[in-house]
Parts: C-alpha cells; structure tokens; sequence
C-alpha cells in the first residue's frame, strides 16, 4: 500500500465531505507531511495519540473558511509506480502561483520554496491548492 497516497487522499476526501477531524495511522513521513501542512494554514493542528505502548494515531483537525475547505484540490505526482524528480532548476514551475508543492529530498520533506532556498531537488509527491 501506498501510504503517502492513502493519507493524502483521506484528507482530501475528509475535506469533501466536511469533517472537522481525520484519524490515520502513524507514520514519520505522515506527521511531516502534516506538520508542513500545519506551517502553510491547510490544516488547523495535527497530534500524535497513542492508545496503548505501540499504536501510535495521528490525528488531524481540518480547516474551514466557513463552509470553505482550505484544502480545494490535491494532485498526486509521484507514485509507486512512476516517480517524478525535480532539480533545483525548475523548483519554480513546480506548482502553480496559489498553492504548494510538498517534495521529499536528500534533507527531509519539504514544501518547493523551502527547497528553492536551501537549492536542492528531490522527488515531487503532490501538489496542494
């Protein structure tokens, strides 16, 4: 399973159908990808719940502008499957002017300005607007 996929979609379909909150399962990649998330204003607060010794669950508190979602549209790029690099070169035409794109590299996940200032690539997992 695809998990960066999974918790993406989960969000965007939570956002769809207007919950206020998501639970997923933990995982690093997940909680840095929300944190980024937290950063950029599409997610009001993510927390780590651990239930027992072991089971860890992330839970995330969805952000509304009344009955408008922060979150309008997600487009997965990389996948299993196909997997789509940018070089520092092109970090600018990553995503479109009003949203972000969220990029895993050589120093962690990180949102495409992040990586245009730091002047590194990496893989391209989504673009969020």
């Amino acid at each position: 399973m695809y998990r960066i996929g999974d918790f993406l979609i989960q969000l965007k379909n939570a956002y769809q159908a207007g919950k206020k909150q998501v639970e997923y399962p933990y995982s690093n990649v997940a909680f840095a990808i929300g944190k980024i998330l937290v950063k950029e204003n599409y997610i009001s607060k993510i927390a780590v719940r651990s239930e027992k010794e072991k089971i860890k669950t992330l839970v995330i508190d969805l952000k509304y502008d009344g009955r408008i979602p922060a979150v309008s549209g997600l487009k997965l790029v990389s996948k299993p499957s196909v997997h789509h690099y940018i070089g520092k070169n092109k970090l600018s035409r990553a995503v479109a002017s009003n949203g972000i794109a969220i990029m895993s590299t050589s120093v962690g996940i990180m949102t495409n300005r992040d990586a245009q200032k730091k002047g590194i690539g990496g893989e391209l997992i989504c673009r969020i607007f």
